[in-house]
């Protein structure tokens, strides 16, 4: 840390004190005196300029004071949550060694041209005798990498007909799983098993762990499959902690279904709802530990099933809500909050 930064660490941490010190009403006058201040200031200059010791104090502070956001007079209760999101992004970078100049040198524009031009003239080679010509001109490059350029042969239109074909079929019994990766505010991951159902897209279960196990993912199979023991068919992908998983089903009389390798439109349904709990929750809050999590996507949930309109549902919510029809007199529409305000649902009600 810059020692300009210690400095103003070393300031901040002397005023706390000194605050300590303070009559309730001395600090009521100074926070008023200091308000006034602030505000003639932005409207001097809407926009001032933040150091990274700045938002790190919000960060930290948002996760101690419940009642930051009503402090904020420079900034949007938004851009201290996206300041985390930023923090959390350059933690794992680092740790993951991103921008470091490892591996092989990028191939050039004229190599890749080069492959694409082989394997058009010659339609039977595959990546092997296109890698062995090249290394005859003194291209050396792996075959991984030959393989990696060579132009994509189309998918066959017979089996994505037969893919879907047979998810419109047995769609009451179909479910399917997957996990939802969660940064929390020390920037651990934490991992979140969800299954839905294809019928009418709701959660059959989830829950929260930073340790997916073999075990624990049986344990939340049996869950599932104790609670609604229609399921026939679940649709996952190849994920290593799924191993073992089709195995376990034989003994319910289900049967699991992999998907393809790099094919995650095979598993539509899942990869939709995981970017809905993204937009719509884990994008808006800062996620403290497991219990926090839980605590928030079980809230999510339950907006999800009752309120939340879906397009494939024709508009309507798993849990199918009534249409109101328009009151007369002197009703009006009233704003219910869900999921903390983040979200809202909406009903005619008789004006007081």
């Amino acid at each position: 840390m810059a020692p300009r930064m210690i400095l103003q660490l070393m300031q901040m941490m002397l005023t706390f004190l000194q605050a300590l010190m303070a009559s309730r009403m001395e600090l009521a006058l100074e926070n008023v005196a200091l308000r006034q201040q602030v505000a003639a200031l932005k409207r001097e200059r809407p926009r001032p300029l933040l150091t990274d010791l700045d938002r790190l104090f919000w960060v930290a502070l948002r996760d101690r004071w419940s009642d930051w956001a009503n402090a904020l007079i420079i900034v949007k209760p938004e851009t201290v949550v996206r300041w985390h999101q930023a923090a959390f992004k350059r933690h794992w970078a680092k740790l993951s060694g991103c921008g470091k100049k490892t591996g092989r040198p990028r191939v050039s524009k004229e190599i890749k041209a080069l492959i694409r031009k082989m394997a058009t003239d010659n339609p039977t080679w595959g990546a092997p005798r296109i890698h062995s010509e090249l290394l005859k001109l003194g291209i050396n490059i792996g075959e991984a990498t030959v393989s990696r350029y060579l132009l994509k042969r189309p998918s066959d239109p017979d089996k994505v007909a037969r893919w879907k074909a047979f998810l419109k079929n047995h769609m009451p019994e179909i479910a399917a799983m997957d996990f939802v990766t969660i940064p929390t505010a020390s920037f651990k991951i934490l991992y979140c098993l969800f299954f839905i159902h294809h019928d009418r897209r709701r959660i059959l279960h989830f829950n929260v762990t930073a340790n997916p196990t073999a075990a624990w993912v049986f344990q939340q199979l049996r869950e599932v499959f104790f609670d609604d023991p229609r399921i026939k068919y679940l649709i996952h992908d190849r994920d290593s902690k799924f191993a073992g998983v089709a195995e376990w089903l034989k003994s319910t009389g289900a049967k699991s279904v992999r998907t393809a390798y790099r094919s995650p439109w095979q598993n539509g349904i899942c990869e939709r709802w995981v970017l809905t709990l993204r937009r719509e929750l884990l994008d808006h809050v800062v996620v403290f530990n497991e219990a926090h999590a839980r605590r928030l996507i079980s809230e999510f949930v339950a907006y999800y099933h009752e309120d939340r309109c879906h397009l494939a549902l024709n508009k309507d919510s798993p849990e199918p809500r009534p249409v109101q029809a328009w009151p007369p007199g002197n009703a009006e529409v009233v704003a219910f909050p869900r999921v903390g305000g983040i979200h809202h649902r909406y009903e005619w009600r008789d004006a007081a």
